[in-house]
């Protein structure tokens, strides 16, 4: 309790409040915007921070973090256009209560919802995260190799309708995170000196994320004008108050455990979410149509979720989302490696980070609720505007990371790369965690090979390491079995599908 009344000192430190005013407002107002989710909106902003000192560029990071998330459900609600997998479920009732002449109230429920699965959630972050990292801390090299296998197969298992394709796209990033020197030699640089430090994570993940996504839309952009449903200010009555808390308390239930857990994401909660809403609603007959539950439920397993994934971030250093990902790669950029020792060595600055989470969601209700009807308005940017702006900050993000031209060329053919992976379905997270997590992996590799003399069997030496292989095997199994059973794995898959199909503008 002492560090983090020691961290909301620095959090409310005035220079600080400020960056958290600034990310609030950046990431809800890029983050409402068609077809950018908090993912693409944190990778779009890094370029901000760049000249920020690390805590005020974390804290403006967690308010971009949070607003790019309540940005994604404005755009889910008003447009029918989710910013990313994680806001499909949202879409399907808070659009049908928008065509209603509801959007105020499904833009309330949505906002209020974050909040208080926001908080709650960076509670149970401020409990659980020091703990596990004081557990992970005590760990061989095995066990925390094993930990990151189960990390990269489990994110690549859930992700998408073909695990080939999932696990494709690891190993194009496991590849792209092998180039550089590996003990003093040179490894994939094709003889480029510039290359010899690896490729900037920074500048992967802007143009994966960034360029790949805008040449997509680019390729496929209607010119037919957006058709935005007008809002007032977001109120809820007394029945939408009611209807509404027992949802926000059991999405927060929901979304937080599977956060938190290394196969992580918020698709599975939203998904048990909604599906859970509907089975207890005593209004069933509204869902389809527009039930404010099917809005609030989900919205705040979703937000829930996002805190769940800083605690292995933090703990581990283990991204489970793209948006971690992207903050991980970001706070590599200032030189801080998460995991168990980021508590003892920088505890100011994780302090201050998370209680600037506290900070940020607070923010993000005072502020963005007022501003509704002014982020409605936002979402008449014409496409071509919006797309080149994001190709101006792409281009801009990746030269200010080295101020290299050759920088501006890895992002053109990384940009097409992920313009690619689009074309042939291949999920974008395996891909960016593999290029985070696979030189970490290496290192806890050959540590464990040096400290036992070249033994592979080290490798099974410990009982978490044992666990992590059994559960990667359960994981793999798992469908197997399911689908000779009956298909039940199959089923919840086809019924995500559906779903998203039923929000497809």
């Amino acid at each position: 309790m002492d560090m983090l009344l020691d961290g909301f000192a620095t959090a409310l430190t005035p220079v600080n409040l400020l960056y958290a005013c600034i990310g609030v407002l950046l990431g809800t107002s890029v983050g409402v915007l068609p077809g950018i989710g908090p993912a693409m909106t944190v990778a779009l902003l890094l370029p901000v921070t760049y000249n920020v000192e690390p805590d005020g560029a974390l804290i403006m990071f967690a308010g971009i973090y949070y607003g790019g998330m309540y940005g994604g459900s404005t755009t889910s609600i008003l447009l029918n256009t989710p910013g990313e997998s994680s806001s499909v479920i949202t879409a399907i009732e808070g659009n049908k209560m928008a065509r209603a002449g509801r959007a105020a109230q499904a833009l309330a429920t949505a906002a209020i919802g974050s909040f208080v699965a926001g908080t709650i959630g960076t509670v149970l972050l401020v409990a659980l995260a020091p703990s596990v990292a004081d557990w992970v801390v005590n760990l061989g090299a095995p066990s925390y190799f094993a930990i990151m296998v189960l990390a990269l197969v489990s994110v690549t298992a859930v992700l998408g309708d073909s695990k080939l394709r999932g696990f494709i796209s690891l190993a194009l990033g496991l590849a792209i995170g092998l180039v550089g020197t590996s003990t003093g030699q040179p490894r994939l640089t094709f003889g480029n000196s510039l290359l010899a430090d690896g490729i900037d994570i920074v500048v992967v993940a802007v143009a994966v994320f960034a360029l790949g996504e805008a040449l997509w839309v680019a390729a496929h952009l209607r010119r037919r004008p957006l058709e935005i449903i007008p809002v007032g200010r977001p109120w809820m009555g007394r029945a939408d108050w009611g209807r509404s808390w027992k949802p926000w308390l059991r999405g927060t239930a929901f979304g937080f455990p599977f956060g938190a857990l290394p196969a992580g994401g918020a698709e599975m909660p939203t998904f048990l979410s909604y599906v859970t809403e509907r089975k207890l609603s005593k209004h069933p007959e509204e869902f389809g149509h527009g039930a404010i539950e099917g809005v609030a439920g989900p919205e705040a397993a979703n937000n829930a979720s996002a805190a769940g994934t800083l605690v292995p971030l933090l703990a581990l250093g283990l991204p489970t989302t793209a948006t971690a990902a992207v903050i991980l790669a970001s706070m590599q950029s200032y030189g801080i490696q998460p995991g168990p020792g980021l508590f003892d060595n920088e505890p100011e600055l994780v302090w201050g980070l998370l209680a600037s989470l506290f900070v940020a969601n607070t923010l993000l209700l005072v502020l963005n609720l007022p501003l509704a009807p002014v982020w409605a308005r936002l979402l008449r940017t014409p496409r071509p505007y919006l797309y080149a702006g994001i190709l101006f900050f792409a281009a801009l993000g990746a030269y200010s990371v080295n101020f290299q031209w050759f920088d501006l060329l890895v992002l053109l053919a990384f940009g097409m790369l992920g313009l690619a992976m689009r074309r042939f379905a291949l999920p974008v997270l395996p891909l960016i965690i593999g290029v985070i997590l696979g030189p970490q992996l290496e290192y806890q590799l050959s540590q464990a090979l040096q400290l036992s003399g070249g033994d592979w069997t080290t490798l099974l030496s410990e009982p978490v390491a044992v666990v992590a292989y059994v559960v990667i095997a359960l994981i793999l199994l798992a469908p197997v079995v399911a689908r000779v059973r009956g298909g039940g794995t199959d089923r919840v898959a086809q019924e995500l599908e559906d779903l998203e199909k039923e929000t497809r503008p």
